[in-house]
């Protein structure tokens, strides 16, 4: 198996979200690097199926659905019975 190629990054966190988060580490078997990977992976991953969903739903959208019926004309619409 190939291992992908890596890039360090430095991340500036406050000392009590550090403390947490090499907690989370710990308690799930990880390095903090490897917690940070999992999840930018999984934000990445995330958008990219919201922006695929939001590309079928706004092509949808673009062409209505067949509900049957006549369309009504603007005169039709906008008639109003006399009320006296």
């Amino acid at each position: 198996m190939t291992m992908a190629v890596k890039r360090n990054i430095t991340v500036a966190i406050e000392p009590a979200l550090l403390k947490g988060a090499r907690a989370v580490a710990a308690s799930r078997g990880q390095s903090i690097s490897a917690l940070l990977a999992d999840q930018l992976r999984e934000l990445v991953s995330g958008d990219g199926r919201y922006q695929a969903a939001r590309k079928r739903a706004v092509s949808l959208l673009a062409s209505p659905l067949p509900l049957g019926g006549v369309p009504l004309s603007r005169e039709a619409l906008h008639e109003r019975r006399r009320v006296r």
